[in-house]
């Protein structure tokens, strides 16, 4: 029923992808018209916050001192979950995660389970796992829903189906839940969803959730929503089993207070989430009238999957700080045009950029830090304040000492470029030069436009990539040393 999961190590490299992304003109258009309607609204919530500024650096502050400590709350939050009646466990990589969880389902007696939407489960590939297991998993968040069963694969951190339109999700409504008369109002949709859905809820013992936010100080989890069926899931069944990055961990209950104004405003431009459900350990003895409220089991999986040599790493470990609102891919000017599916990962946009390679220890994923104008768009609209531009940078530079070091470098073309040119420009002499071999050079490829102008539309080799998109302008007949030298010559 799924689709296959992005996968960073077999998906082809960014450029490839987004140029197959960008001949596709019905998704860049959905593309484009979801991310102007969601950054209209943030832009209209956001205007209402005359303290918005300190109230980002009021976040960033959190998530850097958290990062700073992160070993200290870690055991605290395990402490005291452990305290509720919980049960803690510690996942090293994606495989021992989902060995983790699929061993808990099995020992719940059950062969289905219903999800909530969480990013980490899709990190892990833990829909794959499950059914491999001969355990079916039902997605109950909506976008979550239909790109199960469109047998799809998610485009976005908070709209996971962002890149499909009406007429599309009703097809699959229609073909999947065997409804052929169904309307194509929004309402007949959503009517539609919650029948599905029902009867799963009612029927599914076990399910398993991911965590916007773990805090420390109480040994709870948080998880936010818009339409209440992660709510469903957090109280209806006996077994409940959250999956979440080390990352996610929060001080003190109290900093929920800046994290829930900065995440729904960000994320899909409300002021707050419909749906903040908190819950600490278990529910231990139903009342008297047989209710209760919330699992009898709970269990959490700690996952750090390359998280702890981001920590490790003084530049990058901003990237930690990530409270996964989506802003940055509504606001990048190259995830409007490519979508999601580009950057071959679950997460995509610019914090996929830097993300993604990260988690994959530099081995997988090597130009997405150059999915990037460096525009700087993410920055400013980041709840959190991480500089996105200036991590893209830092992991250029790793990219480029991987593939040049060692033996391998000396035959790298790219680096053997950059090195000329680094001699090129330590040498006025040179650099004079080399600009009269250009001028010469470009002479057979310059084109004139009707303004006399000069453009080149076509380099041969590496330089081709850059006239691919863009014509190169003609070089100056004059630099500017030759004319101020000129200009001191002649005495004017």
């Amino acid at each position: 029923m799924s689709g296959v999961g992005l996968d960073p190590k077999t998906a082809p490299t960014f450029p490839m992808a987004a140029k197959a992304m960008l001949g596709d003109t019905q998704l860049r258009k959905n593309v484009r018209h979801a991310t102007d309607v969601i950054q209209e609204k943030r832009a209209r919530v956001v205007g209402e916050m005359p303290d918005w500024q300190e109230l980002r650096e009021a976040g960033r502050q959190i998530r850097r001192h958290t990062m700073e400590y992160l070993d200290f709350y870690l055991e605290e939050f395990e402490a005291n979950c452990t305290r509720a009646g919980g049960v803690v466990h510690w996942a090293r990589d994606a495989e021992e995660a989902r060995g983790i969880v699929v061993g808990l389902v099995k020992a719940s007696g059950s062969d289905q389970v219903i999800k909530i939407k969480s990013m980490t489960t899709e990190e892990i590939q833990l829909n794959s796992a499950l059914e491999a297991a001969g355990i079916h998993p039902y997605e109950t968040d909506l976008a979550e829903l239909i790109i199960q069963l469109g047998e799809d694969r998610p485009s976005h951190i908070v709209v996971p189906a962002l890149h499909k339109n009406r007429q599309q999700i009703r097809e699959i409504f229609q073909r999947e839940m065997k409804l052929p008369e169904l309307g194509e109002r929004p309402q007949d949709l959503a009517d539609a969803a919650r029948m599905f859905l029902r009867e799963k809820f009612l029927r599914v013992k076990t399910a398993v959730s991911g965590a916007n936010f773990l805090i420390a100080e109480t040994g709870g989890v948080c998880v936010v929503e818009s339409e209440g069926n992660g709510r469903m899931c957090l109280t209806l069944p006996e077994t409940l089993i959250t999956i979440a990055g080390i990352d996610k961990v929060l001080p003190r209950f109290q900093d929920l207070e800046v994290m829930l104004q900065l995440l729904p405003r960000s994320a899909t431009g409300e002021r707050m989430n419909p749906y903040n459900s908190i819950w600490t350990g278990v529910d231990a003895a139903s009342s008297g009238d047989g209710l209760r409220d919330g699992p009898r089991v709970f269990h959490v999986v700690l996952t750090d999957n390359a998280r702890t040599e981001i920590l490790a790493d003084e530049e990058g470990r901003q990237t930690l700080n990530c409270i996964r609102c989506g802003a940055c891919q509504n606001a990048c000017p190259v995830y409007r045009q490519t979508g999601g599916h580009a950057y071959g990962s679950v997460y995509a946009g610019p914090i996929g950029a830097i993300l993604t390679p990260q988690l994959q220890e530099m081995h997988h994923a090597q130009s997405l830090p150059y999915a990037s104008s460096l525009c700087g768009a993410c920055y400013e609209v980041c709840p959190v304040k991480i500089n996105i531009p200036e991590v893209l940078i830092h992991l250029r530079n790793k990219v480029v000492k991987q593939n040049t070091a060692g033996v391998a470098g000396l035959f790298d073309v790219e680096a053997g470029a950059m090195k000329a040119m680094a001699m090129i420009f330590r040498s006025e002499r040179r650099f004079r030069a080399a600009q009269r071999l250009g001028r010469v050079a470009e002479r057979p490829l310059v084109r004139r436009d009707g303004q006399g102008e000069g453009w080149i539309g076509w380099l041969p080799g590496l330089l081709g990539g850059w006239t691919q998109a863009r014509d190169l302008e003609e070089m100056p007949k004059e630099t500017f040393r030759d004319w101020w030298e000129r200009r001191g010559r002649d005495g004017n």
